[in-house]
């Protein structure tokens, strides 16, 4: 027995007595984990330690005897293992990070444990302040489900150094990777845009001893909401970088407190708002007391908009909270982001109260709410039943090493009845949505997506030639602001004042100069980042997140082959549904420009090839002129309103520039030559 006196209460913990012996079977996989020497697993630093999983796959009961069996091991191999958390360091029952390593102990050993995808860092979760073991797990799944991502998760039983622990949830660590949080790495040279851009992971949270805070904004009522760099490492993070990225969160702080919902500088241009409704969502139904003040994550992508998530630590919701240490806050009825506690920084309330962001929270609650989908009660009140009768057997044994007096399906019966309440008092006080339930999308098609060009002696990198057509299929023209590809892994949004012509194409490329060598004229812009060769999920949105248009290509049957082979997808008629592989065909016929006409009478830019001085002149005003490198990165932008302007490019180094030239109705773009 031990104790321990935290904010004047006394806490007792009894020591866990069990030894492994009794532990020989499980329906769920088994971990064995025996460190160096036997030596205990501190907080810091890591230690050394052999892992085995025993998993014999679906369906199949799993023996602590087999762990000498290869046939059966999900893993075995070497780790460096530590105790992680903050508050949960309190109970005797431990939480640990760990990555698997190589044999030498030290190099990354990328892995699938248990299906989820290749990586090396993870964490086992104990779930310490989870008596019903399933929150968690709940809330992870539930915010994928509605199509974000949060940690992969699987259940496991975990003996260390001989002893059984008891019940785990193995899932990954939050970390920048394709498969995990999809950014870019930043690195320490990325100190001007685009570079300084992204990508970032960022969280609000409590601070560790040495942990340096990168800065700290407010909440309403004047308590400090520290934040701290997760990429970059805040070690490695630079004075511009830490500058620009807080500059995104203080800019949102601003709109949102002025309830500007400017497409063009409002914070529907900083932010993702699909990503803040839905972890708003997932938050509030879970009636999380942390989730706007601790553990509360945010990415960004190079040259993209701030994204919420994913989320993190859901132990303490559905009624749950640290009960022994006096809190009791997660109750059926109010908003966290008001409750005068741990409200986060005022960007929250803020954006709750802004009409606008209000009526897309209730419209996407309603539709998450629907018969069939993942928030509707009958498939959550399923899906808990489910699990809590997968993790039964192994509950039972977790109660008995670690002295839990409950009755498990009585504590399952509570978060279903919890979550009627609270879903019943969401409903009443979230409201109408009718202001967004009829939104006019524009007519704009994905047309044309070369995902894997082939590549050749005279274009030897064949990324470079990758590009998306977008058709606009009706007889209006398109005012393209704030238009952006919604999600990860692709990054583009449409500049302010664009607009796109009726039955008229323009086409967004990985590299400028590659495109316009090799498809003849130049693209209308470039995205960051490239197309997935094997498949990825194309959505271009509004301003607000409301999708235009969607495609998931494959590289696969039924999908049409243009993996590689100089062939692109081709749309057969813009009127089909072109989420449908039967709608497209394998294309390598010439790639041509529907868009902007390139030599419009009036407009003038001279000379070229240039040396000091480049003149502009237009049959109407100029609102604005920018010069971008041969890669489509901006090197300057100048406010114009005349019909004609002078530049100075003397300093620029000799090349090739592209040129924007935005007059009120429309965008021109040039290719001059420095000499």
């Amino acid at each position: 027995m031990r104790q321990l006196v935290i904010a004047g209460l006394l806490v007792i913990f009894l020591s866990n007595p069990v030894g492994a012996q009794g532990f020989t079977e499980s329906n769920l996989p088994i971990v064995i984990i025996n460190t160096d020497g036997r030596v205990n697993i501190p907080d810091n630093p890591r230690v050394l330690a052999s892992m085995k999983i025993i998993y014999r796959g679906p369906g199949e009961r799993n023996y602590v005897s087999d762990q000498g069996t290869a046939a059966y091991l999900d893993y075995d191999g070497r780790i460096d293992i530590e105790i992680r958390g903050s508050s949960s360091q309190a109970s005797p029952k431990k939480q640990y990070g760990f990555s698997t390593r190589l044999a030498d102990n030290v190099s990354n050993n990328n892995v699938s444990l248990l299906g989820m995808p290749k990586e090396n860092d993870w964490t086992l979760n104990g779930m310490v302040f989870d008596t019903a073991m399933i929150r968690d797990f709940l809330c992870y799944n539930l915010f994928r489900q509605i199509g974000n991502y949060a940690s992969r998760t699987a259940y496991c039983e975990v003996v260390i150094n001989g002893y059984y622990q008891g019940l785990y949830l193995l899932q990954e660590t939050i970390k920048a990777d394709k498969e995990r949080v999809d950014v870019m790495k930043i690195n320490t040279s990325d100190n001007s845009l685009p570079g300084v851009s992204g990508g970032y992971i960022t969280k609000a949270d409590k601070v560790s001893a040495g942990e340096p805070v990168a800065w700290t904004l407010y909440t309403w009522y004047g308590a400090s909401v520290d934040y701290i760099h997760e990429l970059p490492k805040p070690e490695n993070a630079t004075e511009a970088q830490t500058a620009y990225i807080r500059s995104q969160f203080e800019g949102l702080e601003i709109a949102a407190r002025n309830r500007d919902v400017s497409l063009d500088n409002g914070f529907p241009s900083i932010i993702d708002v699909p990503s803040f409704t839905d972890f708003m969502l997932i938050n509030e139904l879970a009636s999380n007391p942390d989730a706007y003040m601790y553990s509360t994550y945010f990415h960004k992508d190079r040259n993209g908009k701030l994204r919420a998530g994913p989320i993190w630590d859901s132990d303490l919701t559905f009624g749950n909270d640290l009960l022994l240490w006096g809190l009791d806050r997660s109750k059926t009825t109010g908003w966290h982001f008001e409750e005068h506690q741990n409200d986060g920084s005022t960007f929250w309330r803020d954006l709750y109260y802004t009409p606008e962001f209000k009526c897309y929270l209730a419209k996407r609650w309603n539709e998450l709410t629907q018969p069939g989908q993942p928030l509707n009660i009958s498939r959550l009140e399923l899906f808990i039943d489910q699990t809590a009768a997968m993790i039964s057997e192994a509950v039972a044994r977790e109660y008995a090493t670690w002295y839990k007096f409950e009755d498990h399906q009585v504590l399952v019966n509570r978060i279903k009845f919890f979550i009627k309440a609270r879903m019943s008092w969401m409903t009443a006080n979230l409201g109408s949505f009718s202001g967004c339930s009829d939104v006019v999308i524009p007519p704009l098609v994905m047309s044309r997506i070369m995902y894997n060009p082939e590549s050749s002696a005279e274009f030897p990198v064949g990324g470079d030639m990758e590009f998306i057509e977008i058709l606009n299929n009706g007889d209006q023209p398109v005012d393209l602001t704030g238009i952006y590809f919604r999600g990860t892994g692709l990054v583009y949004q449409f500049p302010v004042n664009s607009t796109l012509g009726p039955h008229s194409t323009y086409h967004l490329a990985s590299n400028w100069t590659t495109f316009l060598d090799r498809y003849g004229f130049a693209p209308f812009g470039v995205f960051t980042r490239q197309l997935s060769n094997q498949d990825e999920r194309l959505v271009l949105a509004d301003g607000f997140g409301n999708v235009i248009d969607s495609v998931h290509y494959y590289s696969t049957p039924p999908w049409p082959n243009a993996d590689g082979n100089g062939s692109y997808l081709k749309l057969t008629d813009p009127y089909l549904d072109n989420s449908l592989p039967d709608s497209w065909i394998a294309s390598n016929e010439m790639v041509v420009s529907q868009g902007e006409d390139y030599w419009e009478t009036g407009l003038m830019l001279y000379p070229n090839p240039l040396q000091d001085i480049m003149v502009t002149e237009a049959g109407t005003e100029i609102s604005s002129l920018r010069i971008y490198d041969s890669q489509g990165r901006l090197l300057k932008a100048i406010a114009v309103h005349s019909r004609r302007c002078e530049v100075d490019v003397s300093q620029f180094e000799n090349g090739t520039y592209i040129i924007k030239v935005i007059t009120a109705s429309k965008i021109y773009s040039r290719l001059v030559v420095k000499i």
